[in-house]
C-alpha cells in the first residue's frame, strides 16, 4: 500500500503544478486628473481580466470596409455611424491588447466615459464628417480627458483635447482671466480637428498624426531624422518615443475595438441619439452663470458641462458673445430672458484691490468667507498674494443668492485687462465712449454707477492689456 500512496501523491502534486494560473491583473493607470472637478479613476486592485486574447483575435482578423455612410438612410444611434467612419489602420500588438484588457475589465468606469460624451459627441462626430476625417479621433477625447471638459494636467494642458497654453494660443484659443477657450467645446474642437489635420499633412500616417499630437511634431520629426540617418525606418512602430507616446495609441485602439463590437467583451455602451445635443445662443448681454442656468431651466453644474471655458461667476459678452444649451432648452432659454425685460442680469462685479488690503479685508468689506473670495476667483486657499482684479457680489446680491457659487473653476489665468479714466467729451454719449473703447455700454453704466455721460466726468474703463511678446511654445 505504502508504494501506492507515493504513486498517488506524485500523481497528485503534478497535477496541481500543471493546473492554469489566473492571468495576471494589469497595473491600474493614472488618468488624467482635472482641475476642479475629479475624475473617478478605477479602483487600484481591479477584478482579474478575462481571457481576451482569442476575443481580440476575431476582431483583428474581421475584414473592414472602407468608411461609406448612406446619407439617404441616417442611424438612429451615434454609435454606428462613428463605427462606419473607422478609417484609420488597425494596430495589433502587445500593448493594444494590455489595453483592451485594462478598459474591459473596468465596465463601471468606460460607462461614466460614455455618459459624459453624451453632450459632446455628435457636434464632434458632425465638425470630423465635415472635413473627411476619419471618426476615429472622436474616441480622442476618451484617451486625452476621459471626456471632462475641465481635466488639467501638471503640463497645464485643459479641456477635452488637452491644449497646452502654447499651442491653445497657435490655434487661437483665447485664454484670458474671463475665460479659457482650450475648455470650450466649440473651440477647442475646431483647434483640435485642424491640428490634426495639419499633422496628417504633415506625415500622410495617421498613427504619426497621432503620436505627434500628444508628443509634439517637432519631436516626432526629430526621432524619423534620427532613424532615417541610421538607415532605420521611419514609420510610427520603429521610432523610439516616451512611454506615454508609446501606450497613447494602443489606448485609442483598445478603446476602439471595444466600441467597434461591445457585445464580446460583455459591455453595453448603450445608443447615442443620432441627432445634436445642443445648440449656440448669440448676442447675449452680461449675464450671471447661475442666472443662465436658470433661465434655460436646467442645473447649474449641467450648464457649466456645456459652457466650461468660462472661469468667473458670470459671462462677459464683451468677451464672450455666445453661451451652449440643450437644443430643447433654447426657446425656453429666450422666453424667460425676454420676460426679464432690461433688468439687469448680473450680481457680480470687478473690484480693483488698493494697496494694503488683503484678502480678509476684502471678503469681509463684501461680505464673503475668505474661501468664498478665492474660489470664485481660481486662487489656491494658501495663495497670500492679493491679485490686482477680483470679482466681489454687489452690495444689493446678498439675498439674491450671488455667493452660492457654481461648482467648478479652472485655475487662474494672468489678468489681462486693466483700468483707465475716460473724460467725457460734449456731445459723446454712453454708447459711443464705449464703442471708442470697444466695451459695452452695459459695463460702463455698471463700473460707474451712471445711467448717462455728463461731459467733463470721469468715466472708468476696463481695456484689453497689451501683453508683451512671449516666444510661442509647442508641444515639442
Amino acid at each position: 500500500m505504502k508504494p501506492l500512496r507515493l504513486t498517488l501523491a506524485a500523481l497528485l502534486l503534478n497535477a496541481c503544478a500543471m493546473a492554469p494560473q489566473p492571468p495576471e491583473s494589469p497595473a491600474p493607470e493614472p488618468e488624467p486628473q482635472p482641475a476642479a472637478a475629479a475624475i473617478e479613476v478605477p479602483p487600484e486592485t481591479p477584478p482579474p481580466p478575462p481571457p481576451f486574447e482569442a476575443k481580440l483575435e476575431e476582431i483583428k482578423d474581421r475584414p473592414r470596409a472602407l468608411p461609406s455612410i448612406d446619407r439617404t438612410a441616417p442611424l438612429d444611434d451615434l454609435w454606428q455611424r462613428i463605427r462606419h467612419g473607422f478609417a484609420v489602420p488597425d494596430l495589433d500588438n502587445a500593448l493594444v491588447r494590455e489595453k483592451t484588457r485594462y478598459y474591459a475589465a473596468r465596465p463601471e468606469y468606460l460607462q461614466r466615459i460614455f455618459d459624459r460624451s453624451r453632450l459632446y459627441l455628435y457636434h464632434i462626430v458632425e465638425e470630423i464628417e465635415k472635413r473627411g476625417l476619419p471618426t476615429e479621433l472622436a474616441l480622442l477625447p476618451m484617451v486625452e480627458s476621459a471626456f471632462n471638459p475641465m481635466a488639467y494636467s501638471r503640463a497645464h494642458a485643459s479641456g477635452l483635447w488637452q491644449f497646452i497654453p502654447g499651442t491653445g494660443k497657435r490655434f487661437e484659443l483665447e485664454q484670458n482671466w474671463w475665460y479659457d477657450a482650450r475648455r470650450d467645446i466649440v473651440e477647442s474642437t475646431n483647434a483640435a480637428l485642424d491640428y490634426l489635420e495639419k499633422l496628417y499633412e504633415m506625415h500622410g500616417d495617421w498613427h504619426l498624426a497621432l503620436a505627434s499630437y500628444n508628443w509634439g511634431e517637432n519631436a516626432v520629426a526629430r526621432a524619423i531624422a534620427k532613424n532615417q540617418a541610421a538607415g532605420r525606418p521611419g514609420d510610427y512602430a520603429s521610432l523610439a518615443m516616451p512611454a506615454e507616446t508609446r501606450h497613447y495609441i494602443p489606448k485609442l485602439q483598445a478603446l476602439k475595438n471595444i466600441i467597434d463590437n461591445p457585445e464580446p467583451f460583455g459591455i453595453d455602451i448603450g445608443p447615442i441619439p443620432n441627432q445634436p445635443y445642443f445648440a449656440t445662443v448669440t448676442k447675449l448681454r452680461d449675464i450671471d452663470v447661475q442666472l443662465a442656468a436658470r433661465l434655460a431651466e436646467m442645473p447649474v453644474e449641467e450648464f457649466i458641462a456645456l459652457n466650461p471655458g468660462f472661469s468667473r461667476p458670470y459671462i462677459r459678452a464683451s468677451v464672450t458673445p455666445r453661451i451652449v444649451l440643450p437644443a430643447d432648452k433654447v426657446d425656453v432659454f429666450h422666453d424667460n430672458l425676454e420676460a426679464l425685460g432690461e433688468k439687469s442680469l448680473v450680481s457680480w462685479k470687478t473690484y480693483y484691490p488698493k494697496p494694503g488690503e488683503t484678502f480678509e479685508s476684502i471678503a469681509k468689506k463684501h461680505g464673503m468667507q475668505v474661501g468664498q473670495l478665492k474660489e470664485v476667483n481660481g486662487i489656491a486657499p494658501r495663495n497670500k498674494a492679493v491679485p490686482r482684479l477680483l470679482v466681489v457680489p454687489m452690495k444689493d446680491a446678498a439675498s439674491a443668492g450671488a455667493r452660492k457659487l457654481p461648482i467648478m473653476y479652472a485655475p487662474p489665468i494672468p489678468v489681462t485687462t486693466r483700468k483707465i479714466f475716460h473724460t467725457v467729451k460734449p456731445g459723446e454719449t454712453l454708447t459711443s465712449i464705449a464703442n471708442k473703447h470697444r466695451v459695452s455700454a452695459e459695463d460702463l453704466k455698471r463700473w460707474n454707477g451712471v445711467s448717462q455721460a455728463v461731459a467733463g466726468r470721469k468715466l472708468a474703463v476696463e481695456v484689453r492689456a497689451v501683453a508683451k511678446p512671449k516666444r510661442k511654445r509647442t508641444r515639442s
